[in-house]
């Protein structure tokens, strides 16, 4: 088994209620990439139905949508991120790197602190797998 480096995950919970954690933000970097939800998907590991339903989700939890679509035909389909998508993940990353900066001194000491021998079980196990 490879040992994970520490990391710090970034979620916001919003007013209205709902989340933007990594996996939205890494499926707007892969939609961003791929310029397709389903193959952002799958790059990420899901199935379309859950990649299309998160990035229909994305688009509904702000006043302008992240995420554009075009309908396929004789030039394809695809999505893209629209302007406002864009600097959302911008944005999102500049925090992750921001938290990242602050937080280091403290992530390395936790990290020093841990117990070598110690395995996660249960619950606990299936958290720590979370990305």
């Amino acid at each position: 088994m490879t040992k994970r480096a520490t990391q710090l995950t970034l979620r916001i919970d919003l007013a209205n209620g709902v989340r933007l954690g990594p996996g939205k933000v890494a499926l707007l970097a892969q939609i961003a990439e791929h310029g397709s939800i389903r193959a952002a998907g799958a790059a990420l590991g899901m199935s379309y139905r859950r990649a299309w339903l998160l990035a229909d989700e994305i688009n509904r939890m702000f006043k302008e949508p992240s995420i554009f679509t075009r309908h396929g035909g004789k030039s394809g389909g695809g999505a893209g991120l629209t302007p406002f998508g864009e600097t959302l993940l911008a944005c999102c990353r500049r925090m992750e790197a921001e938290a990242r900066q602050a937080l280091g001194d403290d992530l390395s000491w936790l990290e020093a602190q841990m117990d070598p021998d110690f395995t996660p079980q249960g619950k606990a196990a299936e958290a720590s797998g979370d990305d």
